[in-house]
């Protein structure tokens, strides 16, 4: 049960439109501050309102996968730099970048638009139980591994090469895999999570001044729907490389035991309640690098 964002995806068509903005220079400190403001105001923190949904989440190493995900949002910083305003970032870029994906601006926005009553206490209660196990824990660690050793481009391409070699073998994990993500709807959730999440950058960026004329929702959505192709087929290439390495030590009954449990009405719960934290915090993190990328877009042209 992952969420995947992916915003590397061709920005020419909008950026374009910026090119007659007038020449200025962002203010690190301006732009640091609105990017440090708070995704959300949650009433309380989870581990305080639902302690035992918090304790849940972290032994499936939810939080630990936070971080990693920022560590992918910094990675993915540094190429949009590279691509809408090259050289031009420099020190603020990373230090603004860096605050958008503090590490408790993550937790408190996934927090906060976790829909706790998805998780009502059996629910909790049954894939506590389960997490608590051998088999649980070692799924959760496998998981966690896998996403971890992704952050290295050649370890994720080498996953990605096994697949191929695999599914051209027909070996028998191929199938569960395809299994595993069907039942758990992974592409269709993903490729929506990282289309709105998109989306919300493209606003971000208009939002934040980047552009000489106000640009509709219109051609954003349709720059937006543009990349749905590119990115379905990147997002189900990674979920079958990722799931390979994370379940690559479960045997197939163990694998098809995992299967099962998904598809409980427990574990659809986790599913939709999971992939609805992740959207909002996604959403919130993709406006809020359009509008620090606009000062820099802004400050490009001399």
């Amino acid at each position: 049960m992952r969420f995947q964002m992916i915003l590397s995806a061709p920005l020419a068509l909008l950026v374009a439109t910026a090119a007659a903005l007038p020449a200025q220079t962002p203010e690190p400190t301006q732009v640091q501050a609105e990017a440090q403001a708070p995704l959300v105001a949650p009433d309380a923190q989870l581990a305080e309102a639902a302690p035992a949904t918090a304790a849940l989440l972290a032994d499936m190493g939810l939080y630990a996968i936070l971080d990693v995900m920022a560590a992918e949002g910094l990675a993915a910083a540094a190429d949009l730099e590279a691509e809408m305003f090259p050289g031009q970032g420099g020190s603020a870029w990373a230090a603004v970048v860096a605050s958008i994906y503090a590490g408790d601006r993550m937790v408190q926005g996934f927090e906060a638009a976790l829909p706790l009553d998805l998780l009502t206490p059996e629910v909790v209660a049954e894939l506590g139980a389960y997490y608590d196990s051998d088999l649980g824990a070692r799924i959760a660690a496998g998981e966690l591994a896998a996403r971890q050793s992704f952050l290295d481009a050649a370890t994720e391409e080498g996953a990605r090469d096994l697949v191929r070699q695999r599914a051209a073998e027909g070996h028998p994990r191929m199938a569960l895999l395809t299994e595993f993500i069907a039942v758990n709807d992974l592409v269709e959730l993903n490729v929506s999570g990282a289309l709105n999440s998109n989306f919300a950058f493209y606003r971000g960026l208009s939002e934040g001044g980047a552009f000489a004329s106000e640009v509709p929702e219109t051609l954003m959505l349709a720059e937006v729907w543009g990349q749905e192709a590119e990115i379905r087929r990147d997002t189900t290439e990674w979920l079958f490389a990722y799931q390979m390495l994370a379940y690559e030590d479960l045997t197939d009954a163990e694998m098809q035991a995992y299967i099962d449990l998904t598809a409980t009405p427990a574990g659809r719960a986790l599913n939709a309640a999971l992939f609805q934290g992740f959207a909002g915090l996604f959403d919130a993190l993709g406006h809020d690098l359009g509008v620090a990328a606009a000062h820099f877009v802004a400050g490009e042209e001399t």
